[in-house]
């Protein structure tokens, strides 16, 4: 059974950098597409970035966090982070992993991943 656990969020203030944590039990970089989204109060979840599986250190990002935002993975940790630089309140959301299986065409959206976490705040302001 695959679990997913989001970590360090909180409140910083415009500017500031954060990064976030996402441990995966049961799962595999190698077999598994590890995805980030966000969803803010009366928005849909959108997609933030992705870490694509079988493809080594090939990632994906929203144009909305590009050049911001950052993934990385430990594959010993079983964890995948989201490095997030250059804060600003649009980037206040609860923030979601999620891993999935999905063909590449499938990585920007919800329906290409399977397991969710329980999602860690964000909060931005000064």
């Amino acid at each position: 059974q695959v679990q997913l656990v989001e970590s360090g969020g909180g409140l910083v203030q415009p500017g500031d950098s954060l990064t976030l944590s996402c441990s995966c039990s049961g799962c595999t970089f190698r077999e598994y597409n590890v995805g980030w989204f966000r969803q803010a109060p009366g928005k849909e979840r959108e997609f933030v970035g992705a870490a694509r599986r079988f493809a080594g250190d090939t990632y994906y990002y929203s144009d909305s966090v590009k050049g911001r935002f950052t993934i990385s993975k430990d594959s010993a940790k079983k964890t995948v982070y989201l490095q997030m630089k250059r804060l600003n309140p649009e980037d206040a959301a609860l923030y979601y992993c999620a891993a999935g299986q999905s063909v590449l065409s499938a990585i920007r959206s919800e329906t290409g991943y399977r397991y969710w976490g329980q999602g860690t705040q964000v909060t931005v302001s000064s």
